[in-house]
Order: structure tokens, then sequence, then C-alpha cells
């Protein structure tokens, strides 16, 4: 039975190995420290954070997120370790919250490495505070207990860690918080907040909960239900992904139409099946709850891969520690025992991802062909129908995302327009095997190409004259990558060149920035000079930083900050290790930017647990003459000629 706990109360723990799961109404910081018995924790080698997510029995997430799971064995902490306190901060990203008082109280619930919860505590009461203990494991006479404690600090991090004797505490948390920040500039943006009217519903077969829970919460404390995991390791049956609160009333249902037959006479998957005001939008809901099912199942089977291997390690350590199993064959008997049971679960594990891959793929076989230009790769047929719209969509695809265990399934990065912040295609080698693989050069044209491509499918997106693209190229180095924008007749103006060049182009951007941010404060949008360009405006800047003197990067820095949200965009190609001359001054920019790469990378992370996805660049097929007829039309309605 779950103990539901309240601040202060404690309950004795049944076992030593433990999950800690936090739910919160948005991205918080987890942590933890380990204290003597006094609570005193000697040293920040004793602090499991971001940037230091392995201890001694203790495993936290690696970055910012609505929900964690934190791995604790107790058995294994090191000497003289009493107590374990579990700490939540929220980050320092601009715009984000700064008190817990104007989020979701967070929920967090201890349980066993198969998901079965031992305790439960939700957070209330926060207001002011920027971090708070939010419980502790503690060891009273030989026996592990939870306490529920909630002590919340309005000095954030720093303060906190203070109170618990550490030293040079804001030194620390200034560092945990710039670890924090590199993760979140890794991690895709989840899409914005829907009711649960605006969830989809997804066609399973069997009753099985779902994997690590449902959506992160975002609703009141009152509203959220705390997640109810299935054992991973032992998976009963085919996943249901439909999410206990979503339902497919509201919007309008998706047209009547007769779904392929599946297993056993069930509906096979359909195209926008998720709810929404148009069929754009059930798809992007589709997509998105795709890659949200994907990230889940993987994290089940991956808990129970590690469930798994550390029973083995329990029964091996037991049976070696008994003499008697020194004599005779008992030993090796045990040694098979252990590996068969190991073998066993991770096979039941795997049965269950591979059943939710099938049902997966078998859905993206259905929705890549129904997807509109904006969400389709260059090989879609869509594409060779293209005509230029009349309206912004909701979404661009900008590449692919798999993990290990997916196999061949891929499910599209889309990114909501208009930009929320500028791309960054980095052209230095990377550690993944591709990147080894490439030579420098190679993957600098790589990287300018894909540059292109990106700011094709921009303008083939918006509808005409509501979009326009500059382009900085300091030594002229990518007229060859350039061509087909320049061809085609689509840029704002020639690609500028030589010091005179990027000063130009960057003055009449900022000044752009300055006058509209000026307009919407004094509420006069429109007494805008009639020579501003009031479409959406995309800078696309190669050999970053050659051509570029200190007032040239503020400038470029002002523009990746205040840019978005007035309608200038910036679009990269840089190897950042080329810029290092500038040092720390460049990381809020490299921050700022949304990284991707010219060839597959595991460097993105999803919102949900944290994985490391890898990234495909888009491109167009071998041989394919379709950027050239999308980049003919947008040209044509440009010019106001026959579309």
């Amino acid at each position: 039975m779950t103990a539901e706990l309240v601040r202060g109360q404690n309950h004795t723990l049944p076992q030593t190995r433990l999950e800690i799961r936090i739910s919160a109404g948005a991205p918080v910081v987890a942590g933890a420290t380990l204290g003597d018995e006094h609570g005193t924790v000697h040293g920040v080698e004793r602090i499991a954070h971001p940037g230091s997510p392995h201890l001694p029995g203790l495993e936290v997430s690696r970055q910012a997120a609505a929900e964690h799971r934190l791995a604790v064995d107790l058995d294994a902490l090191p000497d003289g370790v009493h107590r374990v306190t579990v700490l939540l901060a929220l980050p320092l990203e601009a715009g984000g919250p700064t008190r817990f008082g104007a989020v979701a109280a967070p929920f967090v619930a201890v349980t066993g490495p198969e998901g079965a919860e031992i305790a439960t505590f939700t957070l209330t009461g926060l207001d002011t505070e920027s971090a708070v203990a939010a419980l502790e494991l503690y060891r009273r006479q030989g026996a592990w207990k939870v306490r529920a404690v909630g002590q919340g600090y309005a000095g954030g991090l720093a303060a906190m860690l203070a109170d618990q004797g550490v030293d040079r505490a804001a030194e620390l948390a200034g560092s945990i918080q710039q670890a924090v920040a590199r993760g979140l500039a890794r991690s895709v943006s989840p899409p914005p907040p829907r009711t649960p009217e605006g969830d989809r519903v997804r066609h399973a077969a069997g009753p099985a909960a779902v994997p690590g829970g449902g959506q992160p919460p975002a609703g009141p404390p009152a509203a959220r239900q705390p997640e109810q995991p299935a054992p991973a390791a032992v998976p009963s049956g085919p996943v249901d992904y439909a999410h206990p609160r979503r339902r497919s009333s509201a919007p309008p249902p998706p047209p009547p139409a007769a779904p392929p037959a599946g297993p056993a006479g069930q509906a096979g998957p359909v195209a926008g099946d998720a709810t929404g005001w148009s069929m754009d939008e059930r798809l992007y809901n589709q997509i998105w709850g795709m890659f949200e099912d994907l990230a889940r199942a993987t994290a089940a089977y991956r808990s129970a891969v590690d469930f798994a291997e550390s029973r083995m390690d329990q029964e091996l350590e037991r049976a070696l520690s008994d003499p008697r199993s020194r004599i005779g064959g008992s030993g090796d008997l045990a040694r098979e025992q252990a590996r068969a049971k190991r073998d066993e679960l991770t096979g039941r594990a795997r049965e269950a991802l591979d059943r939710d891959l099938a049902q997966l793929a078998a859905e993206s076989a259905v929705v890549e062909p129904a997807l509109p230009a904006p969400y389709a790769g260059w090989d879609n047929p869509v594409w060779h129908a293209y005509r230029v719209p009349m309206e912004i969509p909701m979404a661009l695809r900008i590449g692919d995302l798999h993990l290990p265990e997916s196999g061949a399934l891929r499910i599209p990065l889309l990114v909501r327009l208009p930009l929320e912040r500028g791309i960054w295609i980095d052209s230095g080698r990377t550690a993944s095997e591709a990147g080894a693989l490439t030579d420098g050069g190679q993957l600098h044209r790589l990287a300018m190409e894909s540059a292109v491509l990106h700011a094709a499918r921009l303008l083939a997106v918006y509808p005409a004259g509501e979009f326009s693209v500059h382009v900085i190229d300091p030594a002229g180095s990518a007229s060859a990558a350039l061509d087909p924008l320049v061809r085609s007749g689509v840029l704002a103006g020639p690609p500028a060149s030589g010091a005179g060049g990027v000063s130009s182009v960057l003055a009449q951007l900022t000044r752009r920035v300055d006058l509209v941010q000026m307009a919407v404060r004094a509420g006069a949008a429109d007494s805008l000079p009639p020579d501003l360009d009031p479409a959406e405006q995309l800078l696309i800047v190669n050999d970053f930083p050659h051509g570029f003197d200190d007032r040239a990067v503020n400038q470029l820095r002002y523009l990746a900050d205040e840019g978005p949200p007035v309608g200038v965009h910036l679009l990269m190609v840089a190897d950042r290790e080329e810029a290092s001359a500038f040092g720390p001054v460049l990381d809020p920019l490299w921050r700022s930017l949304l990284r991707i790469t010219p060839v597959a990378d595991d460097h993105l992370a999803d919102p949900w647990v944290g994985h490391a996805w890898t990234y495909e660049p888009l491109t167009t097929p071998a041989g394919s003459r379709v950027l050239d007829l999308v980049l003919a039309q947008v040209a044509a309605a440009r010019r106001g000629g026959p579309r």
C-alpha cells in the first residue's frame, strides 16, 4: 500500500534499491546530496547534479525536465552516509518561472525498481522559493526511512546548499546552473501544453499501463494524477498508449474513414489520429505523440534491462558470498540460474519493446504519406505538387530523430513557426561515427548545403512576400552551395562579403529589431518607416567568426536574443572551436540556438526522459530537381507571376 506523506511525516523503506520519480508543471533541476548523521555534506564530491550525475549508489538526471527518475542503491552508498536529500530547483533560463508558486506543485514518488510505489509526497504551499529540499532518505538504527521535507529556499540553490554545510555554495550553484543551461540548449522544445481534450487517442490492443507514466502534468495540483507505471521488467501484454486523461471530444474529430483492419479485426493506425481544429494540427499532435511514445517505451525497456542486470549482480553476490558455493558445482549452477533469469527478464522486456516499435512503425507508414509539405521530407511526392501557400503552417520539419533501439523507425523533428529560437548548424567534427569519417572541408560543405535546404523550406512554407532571406558569406567560400538560392532570385539581396558587407547587413537587421520593438512598446505598429520590410527575416551566417569584429559579434548576439520575438532569425553555419578565441563571451549565443549537424549525430535530448536522440538532416534525393522546382515557384510568386 502506498503511503501518502505530508510535510514532516516519515515511512520505513522495505528495500534498498529505489527509484525517485518526480513530476512538475515546468522543467526543474533535480539533484541529491549525501550527508552524515547530522545532514552535513562534506564536499562537492557528495553532490549529484546535472554536471556530475553519477555517485556511488546514486544517479540523477543530466538536464532540467518536467519529469525525472533518480536511481538509488542505499547499500552502495559510501561509508559514513546517513542521509540522502533530494533537491529541486528552477533553472535560470530566460522567460522561465522564477518561483515555485508560479508552477504546479511538484509530485515526488519513491518506488521500487519495478515501479511499485512505496511513498508519495506533493510539495504544496511553495511561493517565492526557487529551490526546495523535497524529501530525504535517512538511516535510523540500521533501518532506512523516507521523510517528506518540503523546505523551500527563496535564496535558491546556493542558499539550500549552504544550509547543508557546503563550502563555496554560490560558486557550485552557478556551475550547476551552467550545466543545466547547456542541457537545455540541446533539448528539443516540447509542444505547447494542450488540454486533455486536445490530446490524441491511440488505437491499441492491450490493457497495460503506459510505461513510465503519462504526459508531463501541466495543470493545477488538484487536476493532476500521479503517474502509474507498469512494471517495466515484466510486461504483461501489448502497451496501451491512451493516457487516462485523453479523450476524443472537443475539437472536430478526424473525417470518417475506413481504416485498414489490424490483428484480430482491430482498427489499424490512421493518419490524423489526434484531435485538433485542422488536419495539420491533428498530424502535428500525432507526430509529437509518436515522439513521446517512443521515448517512454525505450525508457521502460532500458529500465527493465538495468533492473535485470542489477538483480543478476545481487544474486551472484549472494551466491559467491556463501563459502558452501565454492565447493562442488553449486556456484556454477547459481551463476547459470542468475544469468538465465537476467536473460528471461531482458527478453520479455525486448518483446514488449518490439510490439511497441511495430505499432509505431505501422503508424509511421500511414502518417508519412499523408503529411503536408511543411511536415514532409524532400522525397515525399507532395513536394512535386507544391504550390505557394496562403497561410503560415503550424510547424516545419527540419530533420528526423531515432534511438539505437528503434531500428529503421524515424520520427520527424518539427519546430513551431514562427521560429522561437535560431538554428546553429555545427560544421565542426563531432564524436559520432559519421562525423569521424568525414573530413573538415566536407563537413563544412555539407553544413552549408543543409543551411540552403532549411532556408528553401522556410521560403516555401510562407506565403509570397512574407519571408526574406539574407546571407553573410565573408570570404565568398559558399558560392557553390548558395547557387540554388542565388540563381532562383529568392534572396533579399546578393550574399554579403567582406567586413563592409557583414557590417551593412547586421546594421540593417539590428535597426529593424530596434524599430519594431519600439513600435510594439508604444502601441504604434502602424507607424513603422515605409522602407522597413514587414516580412519575417532569416539571416544565414557562413564561416563565423571570420570577418566579424567585436562590434559585429555583439550585434549577432543581440539578434539571437532579441530577434525571434520581432521576426528576425539566425541560421548559423559555424565550428565552435574556430570561435574559441572569443572565450565564454559567446556561450550565451551557442545556448540560444538549436544545434543541429550536417551528418547523423546523437546530441539532441527529448523533453520527457532526456534520451540522447540521433538527429539526421533532411536531404534531397540523388538526381532530383525538387529543390529547383520549389524555388522557381517561390520566385514566381515573389514577382507576382503565375504559380
